[in-house]
Order: C-alpha cells, then sequence, then structure tokens
C-alpha cells in the first residue's frame, strides 16, 4: 500500500485488530465522534460504534485507571493520551498498578492493555506538550515500550502490541503522522529486534522513532565525504535489543546514539553503558551520546529546533567521532 501515512497504518492496525478481536476497545479523551487528537482513531466509531470507542472525562488518571480494570476483567483496552506529558498524571496507574499487578496477583490475572500517547517536538507545543519520557517507562519494571520510526513498523508493531499479555506503552511521534511511506502488511516486524535501515562500515548509528530519520538524513551526509555509517533503528526500548548494536559496533568499533529525549539518565545513558560493557573489546573510541538539551522544551520554532539533535549536529559530531 504506497502512500500510507504513519497515521492512517496505526487507524489500520487499530481497524484490522478490532475486527478480529472483540475484545478490544479504544478509551480516551475524544477518540469516538472526534477521532483522537491526532486523527489516529477517525472514522472508527463508524465500524465499532460507542461501545467500542469510548470518550471519556478530562481524566488521565481516570482513564488509565479504567483500562487497568477494563484489562484485568477480560477486555483488551487501548487507552489513548493526547500527549505523553500527559502520563505525568497517571503514573500510579501506569507503574504502581498497570506495571506491578501480574507480579503482584502472582500471574493469576494481567494487563493486557496498549497506552498509546505521542510526544516530542516540531509542533511548538511547549514545555508542557513536547517531552520525549520514554526513560520513565524504560525505568519502570513490568512495561513494553514501543517507539516506531516507519508507516510499516507502526502497523506492525501496533498489531503485535494488541496480542502481548503485559502493558505496552506505544509512543508516537507527533512530527511523524503525516508522513507517507509503503505499508507492507506482510513484512516482518519482529518484537523486540532491531532493524539494520542502513549497512556501514565506519561507525554504528543507533536511534528510535524520529531520530532515525535523522541519522539516515545524516549518513547521506556522511558518506558524501567518505565516512560509511551504519544506521540501526531499535524499534522497541524494552525489549531492547543488546546483540544487534554490538554485533554492529563489534564492526565498526565506534558508536553514536542519536536521542530526542533529555541527555542527562536518558534512554542514550543506558544504551551506551550496555555498549561500553559488552562491547567494550571491539571499542576504538567512547561511545558518544547526541540527545536533547536538559532545559524545558521552548515554544519559539528556532529554539526548540535547536534543543534537540539536528541532521547537522549528527554530521559534525561524528566526524569529531571519526576525527576528521
Amino acid at each position: 500500500m504506497s502512500g500510507t501515512t504513519y497515521r492512517d497504518a496505526l487507524r489500520l492496525a487499530l481497524k484490522d485488530a478490532m475486527s478480529e478481536d472483540d475484545s478490544i476497545v479504544v478509551i480516551g479523551e475524544e477518540v469516538g465522534v472526534y477521532g483522537g487528537a491526532y486523527g489516529v482513531t477517525k472514522a472508527l466509531i463508524d465500524d465499532f460504534g460507542p461501545d467500542r470507542l469510548i470518550d471519556t472525562p478530562i481524566s488521565e488518571a481516570g482513564l488509565v485507571g479504567a483500562a487497568v480494570g477494563a484489562a484485568m476483567t477480560g477486555l483488551r483496552p487501548v487507552a489513548e493520551l493526547m500527549y505523553v506529558d500527559f502520563m505525568c498524571v497517571a503514573m500510579d496507574q501506569v507503574a504502581n498498578q498497570a506495571a506491578k499487578i501480574r507480579y503482584m496477583f502472582g500471574g493469576q490475572t494481567g494487563v493486557p492493555m496498549v497506552l498509546r500517547s505521542q510526544g516530542g517536538t516540531g509542533r511548538s507545543g511547549a514545555a508542557q506538550h513536547s517531552q520525549s519520557l520514554e526513560a520513565w517507562v524504560m525505568h519502570t519494571p513490568g512495561l513494553r515500550l514501543a517507539m516506531p520510526a516507519t508507516v510499516t513498523d507502526a502497523y506492525h508493531l501496533l498489531r503485535h502490541a494488541l496480542t502481548l499479555p503485559d502493558p505496552v506503552v506505544f509512543l508516537e511521534h507527533k512530527s511523524l503522522y503525516t508522513m507517507t511511506g509503503d505499508l507492507d502488511k506482510e513484512a516482518e516486524a519482529n518484537w523486540g529486534e532491531a532493524h539494520v535501515r542502513r549497512v556501514g562500515e565506519d561507525l554504528t548509528l543507533i536511534s528510535y522513532s524520529r531520530m532515525l530519520h535523522y541519522c539516515m538524513e545524516a549518513a547521506d551526509h556522511l558518506a558524501e565525504i567518505g565516512i560509511d555509517a551504519e544506521v540501526i533503528d531499535l524499534r522497541t526500548l524494552n525489549p531492547l535489543d543488546r546483540h544487534t548494536m554490538t554485533a554492529s559496533v563489534a564492526k565498526t568499533g565506534r558508536a553514536m546514539v542519536v536521542t530526542e529525549d533529555c541527555l542527562t539518565a536518558g534512554v542514550s545513558a543506558e544504551i551506551a553503558a550496555l555498549i561500553q560493557e559488552f562491547a567494550f573489546d571491539w571499542l576504538e573510541e567512547p561511545v558518544i551520546r547526541l540527545a536533547g538539551e536538559d532545559i524545558p522544551i521552548p515554544v519559539a520554532p528556532d529554539l526548540e529546533a535547536g534543543s534537540i539533535p539536528s541532521p547537522q549536529r549528527i554530521v559534525a559530531t561524528a566526524k569529531r567521532l571519526m576525527r576528521r
């Protein structure tokens, strides 16, 4: 399916899954008639009705709590938060209930739910609507985490998330919704398996979500000056595919981790530590992290763009790593 948008791939994943499984319901603010914050659930109410596209009051704690309870009692809810920033309001339900219930009940019940939300910069949403909070999710045992970067992965990873027995946080990037691509419904997007998007010999660029596209653009520029970069798309952060990363670094000897979330105690820190620990014998240079600034996200477009890595910064940092 050519010319499919990232948003439409997500909608199709929900539609196909809901057609196959009557236990799947969507819960959230304006997910029904309005079609969700970014239109992912648009028109699904026409196919499945208000009993399965359930509009809720503006209460993130309430709607996530309802989803947890529904999951424990036989349904498979998809809870939508308009912005990942609003997960702060529901952190007890997410991190202290959904993530722990299977363990606390000795496996007698679980929470097979998906929490969909979007984050990141690019829409001048300012400090309370533009964060990348995936490190919070990674830090919490019991939560799975997917962050697809492509149209095909958006479809397949969401379909797979809707089959798992444990809670999945599914984070989309607000700047990817209108991105178009070829949707291959027969492709394999193996859960927990990173994908080598570009093969190279000189250094490894590791990323996910929108930063994957920045890395691919940077790799094209690096090739023009004779630097052959390998680009890895992690796709899921829990589970995290350590083996694909270390195998690449064993080949290239150099690694740079590129993320949009904050530098301090962020995703890049964990990945860099894993590479340092498991690929130490092959590293020719220290692992470099390139991440978002440790600041609230500015609303001004130029300041917002300057608060996160750009393709130009990736190129400049890669040249430094290569001592060029």
